[in-house]
């Protein structure tokens, strides 16, 4: 089996190599896949959406997830198991903050039905309990790998207990002036600066959002600047240099790019942020 592994670590620091070694140490041959270790620091949300994104591509495996900025609390560490109708990962292993939830049941096309709080180890003389990541979920992940069940490894608990994300914010609606609106959460900004909104194509469908034309985006601040106009697109190469766009991307999400620039700096706006799509 495969582990898949996502971080808040960065790479500048040796934690992802520690886990690394952990995991051959407990598993030797095992596979690790890092899927990202540059999500922003404590951004659970920004690691739930990552996680989504890359899950229906992730063959079978454990998904090793720590974005836990409560670890060394009384929150629990999961194993979440899902049964994929197709290869796909088969187990979550993570903090109990939400961070696990959204990619276990979209992998599974179901809700949750078996989670486990991991066993703790023992303490260690001299040293606290801050790397949940090297000393909770990495020997968790590599057990699993090697077929032990996740009843051998924590207890079973109710999966309406365990902590859920609020979903992305999309408001459909019409300004004074008759014209067509829609208000979405920025969900992530891309490493190219592309800002991905919750408002999905289905969105874009329902409101009536037209395909080609221009588009006014305005931040939603209590002193919102004038509103940006965008041109609807269906590539970036459509765009000239630091042009402004509005697409669906590959994810099925509306977002707003830039040609060859950052429109997430043209615009001033960061993930948690609201815009207005208006036409």
């Amino acid at each position: 089996m495969t582990v898949f592994f996502l971080s808040d670590y960065g790479t500048r620091d040796e934690f992802v190599g520690v886990v690394h070694a952990v995991l051959a140490a407990a598993s030797p041959g095992l596979t690790v896949i890092d899927l990202t270790h540059h999500i922003p620091a404590f951004d659970v949300r920004s690691g739930s959406h990552t996680l989504v994104r890359a899950s229906p591509y992730l063959g079978p495996g454990v998904v090793l997830a720590v974005v836990d900025p409560g670890v060394g609390t009384a929150r629990r560490g999961l194993c979440v198991s899902v049964t994929p109708p197709g290869d796909g990962p088969t187990f979550f292993v993570g903090p109990d903050n939400g961070l696990l939830i959204a990619a276990a049941e979209q992998v599974g096309e179901a809700p949750i039905t078996r989670a486990f709080e991991l066993h703790r180890p023992g303490d260690v003389a001299g040293r606290g309990n801050t790397f949940d990541g090297r000393d909770l979920y990495a020997p968790a992940a590599a057990a699993l790998c090697g077929g032990v069940a996740p009843e051998e490894l924590g207890d079973p608990i109710d999966p309406l207990s365990l902590v859920r994300l609020p979903g992305g914010v999309v408001e459909h609606g019409r300004r004074s002036d008759g014209r067509r609106c829609v208000r979405a959460e920025v969900l992530w900004i891309d490493h190219f600066g592309n800002i991905g909104l919750a408002a999905t194509a289905a969105d874009a469908q329902m409101a009536a959002l037209p395909r080609s034309g221009t588009v006014s985006v305005v931040v939603d601040l209590p002193d919102p600047l004038p509103g940006t106009t965008v041109r609807r697109i269906e590539t970036f190469d459509e765009l000239e240099p630091g042009e402004l766009g509005l697409l669906i991307d590959s994810n099925g999400h509306l977002a707003v790019v830039a040609g060859q620039a950052p429109a997430a700096g043209a615009l001033t706006v960061a993930a948690g942020q609201m815009v207005v799509l208006t036409w």
